[in-house]
């Protein structure tokens, strides 16, 4: 759909609902929404999901969030700031736009995130923290160069994240995700952090896993 910022698909609530729970798909560098949509039919009945495109084209059907440098092995030079930050932007707006046209419940909207789409939730929930409440972030990592001054200021009660990494990851360091727990534990946030023995993807065991994670949030 393109009445709103962002292209999107939408899969409304398979029963009916008063003010649904909300999930935001984000996809990761050179996909495009149709990609993290795939799992949309097997997710709890009660969610009206939206897979949002990215607004960089890339060609052939393929999208970004910002550019990415891959032959940098350092995590503070892996991302373009800047138009990391211009996106994080896009995404606020996007989920205004959403929540005005949509008649969702505010008090539990999920962000789910894959590799690049996962480094912007994660940055987008500890930035705002009271506008979204559930995380599920696969295949990613905790960008600091992303993230507000003084974060340890804010409350972070009503946060939680699904954390989940492949351990031989060739894309993005299972390393770099490593750390996530220990931001978020520092933080104040539950959370759950996981590996499957998979690349840079979701396993069958993770997708059974951040669905069962998701049903005990509805």
């Amino acid at each position: 759909m393109k009445n709103l910022s962002l292209e999107y698909l939408i899969r409304l609530p398979k029963i009916n609902i008063e003010k649904p729970p909300l999930l935001i798909m984000l996809h990761g560098y050179g996909s495009n929404e149709q990609d993290l949509f795939s799992f949309a039919s097997e997710l709890p009945d009660e969610l009206l999901i939206i897979s949002a495109k990215a607004p960089l084209s890339l060609g052939f059907g393929s999208y970004a969030w910002y550019t990415i440098h891959f032959d940098s092995s350092d995590a503070s030079k892996f991302s373009d700031i800047p138009e990391a930050k211009e996106a994080l932007y896009k995404i606020n707006v996007f989920i205004d736009e959403i929540i005005q046209k949509y008649n969702v419940n505010t008090t539990n909207i999920f962000l789910f995130g894959f590799s690049q789409g996962t480094i912007l939730s994660t940055a987008f929930a500890l930035n705002n923290p009271k506008k979204v409440q559930h995380v599920i972030a696969l295949s990613g990592y905790i960008n600091k160069q992303l993230l507000n001054e003084n974060l340890e200021l804010k409350s972070y009660d009503n946060l939680d994240f699904f954390v989940s990494h492949g351990s031989v990851d060739q894309v993005i360091p299972i390393d770099w995700d490593r750390k996530t727990s220990g931001i978020l534990n520092n933080l104040g946030i539950k959370n759950s952090y996981q590996e499957y023995p998979v690349g840079h993807g979701v396993a069958p065991q993770n997708f059974y896993d951040l669905n069962t994670w998701i049903k005990e949030r509805l």
